[in-house]
This record gives C-alpha cells, sequence and structure tokens, in this order.
C-alpha cells in the first residue's frame, strides 16, 4: 500500500467518526448538560422548581422572583453554573411534598453544598411539622454546636424551602424571626401545620422558653408534641433549661433540647 492509499483511509475513517458524531446523542447526554424547570403549586402559592437528574435542586416562589421565570433562571445560572430547559415530566412525589406532604421518595440534589451546609439542611429535615426549634439546636444537631450564626447564614441560603422546612427554624427568645419568603410566609406555614405560635408568643411574654411536666419529670419546647399534652395544672415553665435541670426535669428524648 502506497502512501496515498494510507492517507485516503485514514480520510475514510475521519469521515466515519465525523458522522457517527452527527448521530443522536445519548439520551442522557441533555440531562447532563442542562437541568429542568416547571411551574408548580405549592403552599405559598405557585413556585418554580429546577431539578436535575439527581434530584430536586432549586426552589423559589414565584412571587419572590415577581413572576419572573428569567430571573429565577438566573439565579439558578448564578448558583449552580448550568443553564436550565423546561421540563417534560416532574420528579416523583414532588407535587405532594409541595403541598405538605412529604416523601421519602421524594429526591433532593444536595451538589455543590458543603459538608457544613449539608448537615445544616439534614439537621433542619428532622423538625417536625407544626413544631420548632432554634438555631442553636441546629447548630448542635449539625455537629458544629457553636455555628449558630454560621447556620442562620446556611438557611437564610436554603436552596430548597419549603422541601427542607427552615420555616421551623426560630429565634432564641421565641419569636419566629426571618424568612426567605417574609415573615409572614412563614407563620403562614407554620398555622397551616397547626404550631401553636399563640400560645408560644404569650409564654415568650411571660419569659418561659420551656415547659415541664411535673408528672413526667420531662422538659420540652413548647412546640414539643409531649409539651401540648400537658394539662394545665401539672405545667411548669422555664425561662432556661439548666433551671429546669436543676429542677430536677430531664430533656425530652422527642425535642432533645439538651442538645441546644
Amino acid at each position: 500500500m502506497n502512501t496515498d492509499d494510507t492517507v485516503n483511509d485514514l480520510d475514510e475513517k475521519l469521515i466515519t467518526a465525523l458522522g457517527d458524531l452527527a448521530a443522536a446523542a445519548p439520551g442522557t447526554l441533555m440531562d447532563r448538560l442542562f437541568a429542568q424547570w416547571a411551574r408548580v403549586p405549592g403552599q405559598l402559592g405557585e413556585v418554580f422548581v429546577a431539578f436535575s437528574e439527581r434530584g430536586v435542586q432549586f426552589l423559589r416562589t414565584v412571587d419572590h422572583v415577581h413572576g419572573d421565570a428569567e430571573r429565577f433562571a438566573q439565579l439558578y445560572r448564578d448558583r449552580f453554573a448550568r443553564p436550565l430547559r423546561p421540563a417534560t415530566t416532574l420528579p416523583t412525589e414532588l407535587r405532594p411534598a409541595l403541598s405538605g406532604r412529604p416523601s421519602r421518595a421524594l429526591r433532593l440534589d444536595l451538589t455543590g453544598l458543603s459538608v457544613f451546609e449539608r448537615a445544616v439542611l439534614a439537621a433542619t429535615q428532622t423538625i417536625p411539622a407544626g413544631q420548632t426549634r432554634p438555631y442553636s439546636w441546629v447548630a448542635s444537631e449539625a455537629g458544629s454546636p457553636q455555628a449558630v450564626r454560621a447556620v442562620g447564614s446556611v438557611l437564610a441560603r436554603n436552596p430548597l424551602p419549603l422541601l427542607v422546612p427552615c420555616h421551623r427554624v426560630v429565634r432564641a427568645d421565641g419569636h419566629i424571626g426571618d424568612y426567605i419568603f417574609g415573615t409572614a410566609g412563614k407563620e403562614q406555614l407554620l398555622r397551616g401545620e397547626d404550631a401553636n405560635l399563640d400560645e408560644v408568643e404569650e409564654l415568650t411574654r411571660r419569659g418561659v422558653r420551656y415547659l415541664a411536666s411535673d408528672t413526667t419529670g420531662v422538659v420540652c419546647y413548647p412546640t414539643c408534641r409531649d409539651a401540648r399534652r400537658i394539662t394545665e395544672r401539672h405545667r411548669r415553665g422555664f425561662r432556661t433549661l439548666a433551671q429546669a435541670i436543676n429542677a430536677g426535669y430531664r430533656p425530652c428524648q422527642r425535642c432533645r433540647p439538651g442538645t441546644a
């Protein structure tokens, strides 16, 4: 075979290879290049949701971005450096979760978050509906009890509010505090979960942050379901957990105030 024949063979192989590249791309390639987005009903009105092949990744209410889908897409691109395209289907269990019925079947994509950020979000997810915990509790549950301010910063940037219920994290003084979708939205969510906000507010005015039962000998956060079962005549209020412990009460194993 002469040199010209060799060159011709190489040209044919190159042409064939280029032809292969022109063929239909694998079905997963677009998913690797783009995340998907959709507009879905939620507890605070409609929400824009972005999700990758790994799970739900980013969420903001339509009101939060003033109804601007491109603004939502820009917020996503700024944070994840990835373009969005309209979704053809929704992740399993997304609609029920956004209506207040969370499911373990719903996958969340926390790619790009630090170990600490993931720990904060994981701790927040363990707070039961209708109950609240202070930022200090989340910090301790996340393994960094001194990082209370950092917890606040993480939750202020929570990529998945509603799905990771940062509305259940409140100030140490009992007030519900700020929220990414506004204090009114936070209160609406908590009342929708039947949290005893009015009772907690009254206790806060009296300087009571912990409730104990003189029949069980257990002290709880006021929103704990066990605390709400204490009858008035068996209820004892304390400003600090140390005061309750010194009075002979032990921390509740459900709401775990001892971790704060």
